[in-house]
C-alpha cells in the first residue's frame, strides 16, 4: 500500500513539473477555419512557435461555428483565422475585432478518393473527358459536405453547383446532387470530411483547393467562374436556417482566409506577431507549399 503511495506522488510531481515546464513559455491559441487543419498544425504554428519561443495551441472547425462560440464568449482565443469575410466580419460588428488582415486565397474543387469505385470516372472527368456532375448524379454515388449553418465550406459547394447550373445550362443540379441544402446524409464536420474520404468511406466531396492538395487528394478542377476564386462570378445566393432557427440569405463570398487578433486576447502582442508572420515570404511559401494562394483584396476594418 506504501509503495502505491509513494508511486501515486511521484506520478503527481512529476505531472506538475511537466506542466510547470509548458508553463514557462507563453501559449498563444488560434482558432482557425477546419480546412487549415495540416498547414497549420503542421507547418506554421511548430514554424511561429520556435520563432518566437511560445506554445502554439490550434483548435480547427468550421468558421462561421467559432466565430458564434467567440461571439458568445464560449471560447477566447489570442487569434482567428476565417475562410470568407463573413464570419469575421460578425465578430467586427460585435466589437471583438477591429481589422482582419488577408492572409490566403482559395478555391473550390471536387476532391475524390482513389479507393472509389467511381474513381476511373472521376479521373477522366478530372480530364476533362465526362461531364463531373454526371458522374456524381451515378446510382450509389456517396457525396460529403460540411453543414452550412457553421461552415463557410458547406455553403460555398451550394454556391459553386448554384452556379454550375447557370454556367452549364445543367438545371436542378443542386436538387440531383445535394438533395436538400441541408441534408444529413451528406453532412459532416469540416476536420472528419477528407479523412472520411482518404479511408474510402465517401467517393467524393466539396473540397477547397488549399486542404486537397495538402491532404494529396485526387481533384476535379472548377472553372473560375464557379470555383469562387474570382468576385466577379460570386453573385448567387440562397436561403438558409441557421442554428438559432431564423431564416436568412446567404450570398457568395471570394474564398480568402482573414487573420484577426481579438481584443480580448491573452496574448495580444504575440497575436500580433503571428498575424505579421503569416504575411512574411516564411509563412507564405509554407502556404504555398500546401496549395494555398497568395492573400487577395484589402483588410477588414470596423
Amino acid at each position: 500500500m506504501k509503495r502505491k503511495y509513494l508511486a501515486f506522488v511521484f506520478t503527481l510531481i512529476i505531472t506538475s513539473a511537466f506542466h510547470e515546464n509548458l508553463s514557462a513559455l507563453p501559449l498563444l491559441q488560434v482558432a482557425y477555419a477546419g480546412s487549415m487543419g495540416i498547414v497549420m498544425d503542421q507547418f506554421l504554428g511548430p514554424a511561429f512557435a520556435k520563432i518566437a519561443q511560445i506554445e502554439f495551441q490550434g483548435t480547427g472547425h468550421g468558421a462561421w461555428g467559432l466565430a458564434h462560440l467567440i461571439e458568445s464568449k464560449q471560447i477566447r482565443p489570442d487569434v482567428f483565422v476565417s475562410i470568407t469575410p463573413g464570419p469575421m466580419r460578425s465578430l467586427i460588428a460585435a466589437g471583438l475585432v477591429k481589422e482582419a488582415t488577408p492572409i490566403a486565397s482559395t478555391q473550390m474543387v471536387i476532391a475524390y478518393s482513389d479507393k472509389s469505385r467511381f474513381a476511373r470516372e472521376l479521373t477522366d472527368a478530372a480530364a476533362g473527358k465526362l461531364s463531373w456532375w454526371d458522374v456524381l448524379k451515378r446510382p450509389g454515388f456517396r457525396f460529403g459536405r460540411t453543414d452550412p449553418a457553421v461552415d463557410p465550406q458547406g455553403r460555398n459547394i451550394i454556391f459553386t453547383f448554384l452556379l454550375a447550373e447557370q454556367f452549364y445550362h445543367q438545371p436542378n443540379l443542386v436538387r440531383a446532387i445535394l438533395g436538400e441544402y441541408v441534408n444529413p446524409q451528406q453532412i459532416f464536420a469540416e476536420p472528419s470530411l477528407l479523412t472520411r474520404l482518404e479511408s474510402g468511406q465517401l467517393d467524393a466531396s466539396s473540397g477547397y483547393l488549399s486542404s486537397t492538395k495538402s491532404h494529396h487528394l485526387p481533384f476535379v478542377s472548377l472553372p473560375e467562374q464557379i470555383n469562387l476564386s474570382n468576385p466577379e462570378y460570386s453573385s448567387v445566393g440562397f436561403e438558409l436556417t441557421g442554428p438559432d432557427g431564423k431564416t436568412q440569405n446567404v450570398e457568395a463570398e471570394p474564398l480568402v482566409f482573414y487573420a484577426a487578433v481579438l481584443l480580448n486576447a491573452a496574448q495580444p502582442q504575440h497575436g500580433n506577431d503571428f498575424i505579421r508572420f503569416l504575411r512574411s515570404p516564411i509563412a507564405q511559401n509554407l502556404m504555398r507549399d500546401n496549395g494555398y494562394d497568395s492573400p487577395k483584396g484589402e483588410p477588414l476594418e470596423q
